[in-house]
């Protein structure tokens, strides 16, 4: 038989959180007591006022398509949400609903990036950024945001990396998988040198709501108007919601941008789920108490888990300002222990400590690990003791 694959395809990489959250499923299956500390969703459910909408949705027969970049009325109320929270007045031609981020993401790079057109991806860097770049046929442009720089790039490093084929730099605060914010202060040194060398900025905002100890989050979209035409700000309400199998998420920029993003929408995915977005619209148009509820308990498993962490020999863990992941650098774990690789080091944490947790080689950074705090607080503190237990019966001067 042929080969039947396309070329692009051929070089795609796993996404490394859904490998390890299949295989931790596996083992449990086979009865085995394993920890879940890898997948980026919230442990909570849907708030209830949003499940009632959703049920109610389906008793008056909405349950049609809907315009392929969505809903009017969510439509609406993703703009109110951006006004509100965010002081951004967009109009309802520069808002598409798609079918979560993750895929408005892919949507915007199918749109934007011609063959050889680069994207700078700071490291570390969410999973999925590179590969969707490579599907577009762009090239991903790593610029390291060090462990020193608490996990960010600077303009200078920025600057550095732009030449004649660069298209985007993607901005993520707060950060998968760091957990860290960039302030108003970086994100204007940023958007000076986009403005200066006349490239786009992908802001991906998902993770807006969940920041801690007192920390706000800013859209490096609200900086001037100048900044904000040239930025797309891409969110949803998985994380902020606990809403991750509704798969819902939006883009708010260049109307010609999401004309494109519409146009090519109308050919995938036709529209997000017509359920899903009634849900969404009283996500944003409903109560929040929810959200802050939810944001508080993810903060009060920081303060207690990071110092436990932090404890283990040979880990090294700059505290998050937000989302729900602390990313220890375990170099020196690894020294000590006999393992020269992050993933062997997290499949043997998996096998014999029973915790399932996310090497950072997915994220551009082969010696850390993330840890999703996104579980109870007992969980969290059992599998610490665990993954503690497995270092130091490994520990070697």
């Amino acid at each position: 038989m042929k080969n039947v694959l396309a070329n692009r395809v051929k070089t795609l990489t796993p996404s490394s959180t859904l490998a390890i959250t299949a295989k931790a499923k596996a083992l449990k299956e086979q009865g085995i007591d394993v920890i879940g500390l890898g997948a980026g969703e919230p442990d909570f459910n849907t708030p209830q006022n949003i499940l009632h909408a959703a049920t109610e949705s389906m008793e008056k027969g909405y349950t049609k398509y809907t315009p392929a970049g969505g809903l009017p009325v969510l439509k609406q109320a993703i703009i109110d949400k951006l006004q509100r929270d965010n002081s951004l007045a967009y109009q309802p031609n520069e808002v598409i609903v798609g079918v979560g981020a993750k895929h408005i993401l892919y949507t915007l790079f199918q749109v934007i990036l011609n063959d050889g057109d680069e994207v700078i991806i700071p490291i570390p860097y969410w999973v999925s950024y590179p590969e969707q770049v490579k599907l577009a046929g762009g090239v991903p442009v790593y610029v390291e945001g060090s462990r020193e720089q608490d996990y960010k790039i600077t303009a200078d490093q920025l600057r550095a990396a732009i030449t004649e084929k660069t298209k985007a730099v993607i901005i993520n605060s707060p950060s998968n998988p760091s957990g860290m914010i960039y302030s108003r202060e970086e994100l204007a040194e940023l958007a000076a040198v986009a403005q200066e060398k006349d490239i786009l900025i992908v802001s991906d905002e998902i993770y807006e709501k969940l920041v801690y100890n007192g920390i706000e989050h800013f859209s490096i979209a609200q900086l001037s108007d100048a900044v904000k035409a040239r930025t797309i700000v891409v969110n949803g309400v998985a994380k902020s919601h606990s809403m991750t199998g509704w798969r819902i998420g939006y883009a708010a920029g260049d109307a010609a941008i999401i004309k494109a993003m519409t146009d090519l929408a109308s050919h995938s995915t036709s529209n997000a789920t017509t359920t899903a977005q009634y849900a969404t619209v009283e996500a944003y148009n409903g109560s929040q108490d929810a959200v802050e509820e939810m944001r508080q308990a993810f903060e009060s498993r920081l303060e207690k888990i990071y110092p436990q962490v932090s404890a283990i020999p040979g880990f090294r863990v700059l505290k998050p300002q937000g989302a729900f992941y602390l990313l220890p650098d375990v170099a020196e774990a690894m020294a000590h222990t006999g393992y020269d690789s992050v993933d062997a080091f997290a499949a043997d944490i998996l096998t014999e400590a029973n915790v399932a947790v996310i090497p950072g080689s997915g994220f551009g950074t082969p010696t850390t690990m993330r840890l999703s705090y996104a579980t109870s607080l007992e969980l969290l503190e059992e599998a610490v003791r665990r993954i503690d237990a497995f270092v130091k019966s490994k520990w070697q001067d």
